[in-house]
């Protein structure tokens, strides 16, 4: 493999290192999950072919970023999802990719051949009938399958990501504690539910108290390590026999996940977007992409959109 250098990340206004890129692939996607926040993003038909996916990430490799997570939608319903990756590859190594993982037992060796090391799985439940409640689908076993693939292919640690909402799968996360136990490949991220793209009708109904749960979940802790990303706290608890290792996710009102993000995301059409809960910042790099824009135009494009960083919760 091309051993690559990556020089000093830019910092933005208030002195974090971006050094992670995520890069929606698509807004379509095979489930119908009704608080899915697609990345922030308005609904859209455009999406960005391999050529300008990779451009994007050439130039962000250039600027110091040295992680890519891709996502949707479900990126595995694009056909050049292999393609995407194996030419991000030429630019960054670590890459990582987030899927609702009904596709992946299908294609798990082509990902990996490709470059992929690890991915994100969204799992809320594994409950079939609060599956099909929250997804409109009966593809339970099909997840559980990419998630058995997942590690069979060692695309890991594998996440579990599992958005907690209230009366619905708060009485799961024990469930989901106990599922991982037995394997250290997986880790499990319990994640706020998020406002940005669903009613405040929704968040308001199903919205849980996260200082309810972590502190349930600190309780249990045999040992706690904190992250660089978003300074998130990763419990590590004894179950069963086994040792589960469960993330704690806390977007909402959270000045501490505001003040050690790092990343900056791509929208399925080609604006960076400097910030997961707005959408009045976006910086169009596709156009100029289209238009033949030199990498010092285009760089400076990534520049401003860094300096337009702001934390939403301060």
């Amino acid at each position: 493999m091309l051993e690559l250098t990556y020089p000093i990340s830019m910092q933005d206004n208030f002195g974090r290192n971006i050094n992670s890129l995520r890069i929606s692939v698509t807004q379509r996607c095979n489930l119908k999950c009704f608080y899915c926040h697609k990345e922030g993003q308005d609904a859209t038909d455009g999406e960005i072919s391999p050529p300008e996916i990779e451009k994007i990430i050439e130039i962000s490799a250039k600027l110091g970023m040295t992680k890519l997570k891709l996502t949707g939608g479900e990126p595995l319903l694009r056909e050049d999802v292999c393609d995407i990756i194996q030419r991000a590859s030429n630019h960054i190594h670590d890459i990582s990719l987030t899927t609702n993982g009904t596709l992946l037992d299908q294609y798990c060796a082509e990902l990996k051949d490709a470059g992929l090391k690890r991915v994100n799985i969204s799992l809320d439940t594994m409950d079939s009938q609060k599956y099909k409640m929250i997804t409109k689908t009966d593809a339970l076993p099909q997840a559980i399958a990419g998630i058995e693939a997942a590690v069979a292919n060692d695309l890991t640690p594998v996440k579990l990501n599992m958005v907690v909402m209230k009366g619905i799968n708060d009485s799961d996360i024990e469930d989901m504690i106990h599922f991982i136990a037995d394997n250290d490949d997986i880790i499990l991220q319990l994640i706020e539910l998020e406002t940005s793209d669903i009613s405040n009708e929704i968040y308001k109904r199903y919205h849980h108290d996260f200082t309810l749960i972590e502190g349930w979940i600190r309780r249990r802790g045999l040992r706690v390590q904190e992250r660089e990303l978003h300074h998130r706290c990763k419990y590590f608890i004894e179950n069963g026999g086994g040792i589960s290792e469960v993330e704690i996710v806390r977007p909402m009102h959270n000045t501490t996940f505001c003040k050690n993000c790092t990343r900056m995301r791509v929208t399925s059409d080609g604006k960076l977007k400097p910030c997961l809960l707005r959408g009045d910042n976006l910086v169009d790099i596709i156009e100029p992409i289209r238009n033949g824009a030199s990498d010092e135009e285009l760089t400076e494009m990534f520049k401003k959109a860094i300096l337009l960083r702001e934390p939403f919760w301060a």
